[in-house]
């Protein structure tokens, strides 16, 4: 499956043309299938995410691998797609997911100290070149629960940055006042300083993580900046909790058996449809596939 594909032309595309492709996580077979079909619809490059707890809730690597597979199949998808584990936390992690047939790891590190983070980088880097698969690392932590990982939230040292560039990484995750779910009152917004250092440093196309909830001015601002891959998962989850809600308080799973889940998730998944195509738009990467 040639459009079956790693991250690396994706991401470098992107960071030239000054655009960002969307990482979208998912979370069960709709979900993944609603992203496909937008992927196809618009002509749009996009990158599967699957993190170690969603992996498990779907059963375990290879059942999501073989999911993702299956689906680009049936449904014709010829645009490219990228399956990429994100935030593994370990060695191991990274192993199981490239074992099983994804194209992309994320070895987070950012849990350990650096000397550790940029040690382990490096034996993944050796790993995923075996299966032609790309690799980002962290550097800094995005603040927020991720899995049951908290960071408080961290600005990256550029030059911890440039290190893990160095190594022969293909997509570079720093945190710059990011956070995952929710943004805080108070917040201060993206460190956009931090950020332009980074990219001077790294030379690499970088991730913005915790993508929902930040203003699209300022998103725009950090793509301009080298952000070429921006995450995005409590929006979806969001529009897809919202419409189910809404479902059940209209008494809709009590007409004509809508408690049939087909019948149930219907809305749901044409609100994943909807929120994920705006995004491309403000990413800048609708139709560029």
């Amino acid at each position: 499956m040639k459009n079956f594909v790693n991250a690396k032309a994706l991401v470098d595309d992107a960071k030239a043309g000054k655009y960002a492709v969307a990482h979208f996580n998912i979370n069960n077979l709709e979900w993944t299938k609603s992203l496909l079909e937008v992927a196809q619809e618009t002509k749009s490059g996009i990158i599967l995410g699957a993190s170690e707890g969603a992996i498990k809730y779907m059963g375990g690597y290879n059942v999501v691998a073989n999911m993702v597979k299956s689906l680009m199949a049936d449904l014709k998808i010829t645009v490219p797609i990228v399956l990429h584990l994100d935030h593994g936390q370990s060695y191991q992690a990274c192993q199981s997911a490239l074992e099983a047939g994804f194209t992309s790891v994320m070895f987070d590190g950012s849990h350990l100290s650096f000397p550790e983070n940029l040690e382990t980088t490096k034996k993944v880097i050796a790993l995923a070149k075996k299966y032609h698969a790309s690799v980002e690392a962290e550097a800094g932590s995005v603040g927020g629960e991720e899995d049951g990982v908290v960071g408080l939230g961290e600005v990256a040292d550029p030059q911890e940055c440039q290190s893990l560039a160095k190594l022969g990484i293909d997509i570079l995750a720093a945190g710059i006042n990011n956070v995952h779910g929710h943004y805080p009152d108070g917040w201060k917004g993206l460190n956009f300083d931090v950020l332009k250092q980074i990219a001077e440093a790294s030379n690499k196309p970088l991730v913005l993580h915790g993508g929902s909830g930040i203003p699209k001015e300022q998103v725009a601002k950090a793509i301009s900046l080298g952000i070429a891959k921006v995450n995005v998962n409590t929006e979806l989850q969001e529009a897809f909790a919202g419409a189910i809600r809404n479902y059940i308080i209209n008494n809709k799973d009590q007409e004509n058996k809508g408690y049939d889940p087909r019948k149930l998730m219907k809305d749901a998944t044409l609100a994943i449809k909807t929120k994920a195509i705006e995004l491309l738009k403000e990413f800048g990467s609708y139709g560029k596939s």
